[in-house]
């Protein structure tokens, strides 16, 4: 049986928001405030930065029933951050920095709510406040719409993109139908390296309404290949709906986006956009057809009026059990989902490592992907299904989204 450890704890989000990253947020907040031996719940204003520069915001002086829209809000309410922390043999400036935060606090629990570079700084104060003998339990919380967090069967906030995406397709699709002319509509779908969300787009296919053509960045992407593509659906009909991942690349590993590298994030990470416009453009020259290029952007991680509830409930339940293990003694941990689609969907909380975490990628399975190399098949199909189902009950004011309204007192 563990020691118990009496303190105060952070609870920080970092990285690219999703439609569901709140509800991990007060899934943790809750059983924190719940919690006999943590004496105190800060939020970290914009993730670690807040942490640095001492912007702390005192969750105990918030209304329970704002608190629990957070359930209903969308993006990041705390403040997120792309900061990239130094390993503290190079430079420990910041990691002593936290550590002295952490004693002006009393702070024995961090918890921080990221993907796989968030994990990486989750990991390195971890094991930092360890070799400098400050007893502090800290726990990963997954999120990351691009899905690619090792160890976990999916990540928090996957569900509901992958069901906007889905869904905006259909849309797209029935939209392109319209007129009895020869079109073209190239969609710009979210990812990097790995091509979950780009398959998402084929959930539409699968029920009747969607993209002919799906690329991944799993596969080379080959031009004139991909012409012949295209001229084989054309052949059919004179319809052309194709998905792309931001992150499709030559053989030589270049993107094919034209802004791979007009400027890159807090992380280092090329800032991709432009390939649906230029693949647009591309088509356009060779057909003559009208030819539409649409980047789903933003739109695809704050969707949260089309959010899955079992994604929903998957977040809130990850943020949840990762303040109930830290309380029973557990550390240096992410909590991740291990689930079995045998006879019905369940799904069930473990723990992995955050060393194990920390900065690998996890990619769509090949066998998953067509031999061809522009789509998925049914094993992807039947993997995301569980994912996308159930609509989260919404309350609104005026028919619109009703959102958390935080007073974020500053702690001093």
């Amino acid at each position: 049986m563990a020691t118990k450890l009496t303190g105060a704890c952070i609870i920080g989000q970092s990285g690219g928001p999703t439609a569901v990253i709140n509800a991990s947020a007060y899934g943790a907040i809750r059983a924190a405030l719940d919690a006999d031996c943590i004496t105190k719940v800060y939020g970290a204003a914009h993730g670690i930065m807040g942490v640095l520069d001492d912007k702390l915001y005192v969750m105990d002086e918030e209304d329970p029933q704002e608190l629990k829209l957070l359930l209903n809000t969308p993006s990041s309410e705390l403040g997120s951050c792309r900061h990239k922390m130094a390993d503290p043999e190079a430079d420990d400036t910041e990691y002593k920095r936290i550590l002295e935060i952490f004693k002006k606090y009393n702070v024995r629990y961090f918890f921080y709510n990221g993907g796989n570079d968030s994990m990486d700084t989750c990991n390195k104060i971890s094991k930092y406040m360890q070799s400098a003998g400050w007893e502090c339990r800290v726990m990963g919380i997954p999120k990351t719409i691009d899905n690619d967090l090792f160890g976990t069967d999916h990540c928090p906030g996957f569900g509901s993109a992958a069901k906007y995406i889905a869904t905006s397709c259909m849309e797209i699709a029935k939209d392109a139908g319209v007129y009895d002319t020869a079109q073209i509509t190239v969609v710009e779908i979210m990812g990097r390296h790995a091509g979950w969300l780009a398959g998402a787009a084929s959930l539409a296919t699968y029920f009747g309404s969607g993209p002919d053509l799906v690329y991944l960045p799993e596969t080379d992407f080959d031009l004139e290949k991909f012409f012949a593509d295209c001229d084989a659906v054309l052949a059919k009909k004179n319809k052309l709906l194709i998905a792309v991942s931001e992150g499709i690349h030559y053989a030589d590993g270049s993107f094919v986006s034209e802004a791979a590298v007009s400027a890159t994030d807090g992380f280092g990470h090329a800032q991709l956009g432009g390939l649906a416009v230029k693949l647009a453009e591309a088509l356009k020259n060779r057909t003559g057809y009208k030819v539409r290029g649409i980047e789903l952007s933003l739109l695809q991680r704050c969707g949260a009026h089309l959010a899955s509830a079992t994604d929903l409930q998957e977040a809130e339940m990850a943020g949840r059990v990762a303040v109930e293990k830290a309380v029973e003694g557990v550390t240096d941990k992410m909590v991740a989902f291990e689930c079995s689609r045998d006879g019905g969907y369940v799904c069930s909380p473990k723990l992995i490592p955050l060393a194990d975490v920390a900065n690998y990628e996890r990619k769509v399975p090949r066998e998953w992907i067509v031999p061809e190399g522009n789509n998925v098949n049914e094993g992807f199909i039947n993997y995301c299904l569980p994912l996308i189902q159930g609509r989260p009950d919404r309350p609104t004011e005026q028919s619109l989204p009703r959102y958390a309204k935080l007073k974020k007192v500053l702690a001093k």
